[in-house]
């Protein structure tokens, strides 16, 4: 993923850092220190009890806050893995944190805890980090006590603003749970998508009065996610009841992975592909992507193989879903995939094969929104 570096990974799923955290820590540790320095100068504490510098004290704070972030989009996460759901990788940034959560759990209700699942961690920790305030407040160290009841409130501040119906936020979440059972998912997801859009508008008008521009971001976040989201769940009506056998290719045209790519790019050029499925013993191995083929100079191209070049990918079968073939493009943006029957290639479907599928559902329909549809793939996500 592009300005993302991992740092690591937890129950198998990867951890990331975008560079817009690094851009807001500075400024998130400078304004923490300026909160520590009124808040000694408020209680009058005497510089004996002021163990280090603010701004160390406003990094350390911001740096736990977003450990904090970590843990509570790791509830998220463990929750959906243990109810079947799919998560991709947790990523922190300049508004916080985001779950791609690519396969969502069965259910208006587990979707609902889920959601839950994140908000309630921030809570507690905040509890819990009041309770060490209090513990501590009779002690000589007045900076580590304002610490642990600053990150408390900051905890249960992202707790509670979770909580707003504002979709794709949680508390949007649980609001189109709620309305699932009786308006059906894709009518909740549009209900909840325009609340979530409406208080967007507000936090963005908020955000430039008083010029908090992080508020900005996360108002732009939440306003073009619940669009996305709303889309994708039509998407997912319109395809999760098309096969792929119904809308894809039949075509056995292959090139082999021995192949020079000279007899790759003739095979390229007579069949107008992007790319072309790469066969090895009979069996699908991969596809081969023009793009690729056009690095390579004119005069190497009778000395590089085919399997030098391919990339493997994804293979589908017939009977696979059309929304499922569409989540499998989504991440790489992959043009077309093969769709083979026991490792024999027999045909192979295309973004457009797809838009084709969803242009006849609309036909069918004369009441569904209509497209343009951008095939784009993006999985649900769950930002904080």
């Amino acid at each position: 993923m592009r300005g993302h570096i991992q740092v690591g990974s937890l129950k198998g799923i990867p951890i990331r850092v975008h560079f817009t955290f690094l851009l807001i820590l500075p400024f998130l540790a400078w304004s923490f220190s300026q909160a520590f320095r009124a808040a000694a100068v408020a209680a009058d504490v005497p510089p004996e009890r002021l163990s280090g510098p603010p701004i160390a004290w406003g990094l350390g704070v911001a740096v736990t806050l977003f450990l904090s972030v970590l843990l509570h989009e790791l509830a998220h996460s463990v929750y959906a893995l243990r109810k079947g759901g799919a998560v991709s990788d947790i990523s922190l940034m300049m508004i916080g944190g985001v779950s791609r959560i690519t396969r969502m759990p069965d259910g208006a209700r587990h979707e609902a805890l889920m959601a839950l699942a994140g908000p309630v961690t921030s809570l507690v920790l905040g509890a819990m980090s009041l309770g060490v305030h209090v513990l501590l407040a009779q002690t000589d160290s007045f900076n580590l006590s304002f610490a642990f009841f600053y990150l408390g409130s900051l905890n249960i501040f992202l707790g509670l603003f979770n909580l707003l119906p504002a979709f794709p936020m949680d508390g949007g979440r649980v609001l189109r749970a709620v309305l699932t059972g009786p308006l059906g998912r894709v009518r909740a997801t549009r209900v909840s998508g325009w609340v979530g859009q409406g208080f967007a508008l507000l936090f963005g008008l908020y955000a430039i009065l008083s010029g908090n521009f992080v508020l900005l971001f996360i108002a732009f976040f939440v306003f073009m996610g619940a669009a996305a989201e709303s889309r994708d769940v039509l998407l997912q009506s319109r395809l999760a009841d098309v096969t792929v056998r119904t809308v894809m290719k039949r075509s056995r045209v292959a090139v082999e992975a021995g192949a020079t790519l000279r007899e790759a790019t003739e095979m390229l050029y007579t069949e107008r592909q992007r790319m072309l499925p790469v066969v090895e013993a009979g069996r699908v191995v991969g596809v081969l992507p023009l793009e690729a083929v056009r690095q390579v100079p004119v005069e190497r191209l009778t000395e590089v193989a085919v399997r030098d070049l391919m990339q493997e990918v994804p293979v589908l079968r017939p009977d696979t879903t059309a929304w499922d073939a569409l989540k499998l493009m989504g991440p790489e943006r992959l043009p077309l995939l093969p769709v083979a029957e026991d490792g024999v290639l027999v045909g192979t479907l295309s973004q457009e094969d797809l838009v084709r599928a969803l242009e006849a559902r609309e036909a069918r329909d004369s009441n569904a929104p209509r497209g343009p549809w951008n095939l784009g793939g993006r999985e649900n996500q769950s930002p904080t």
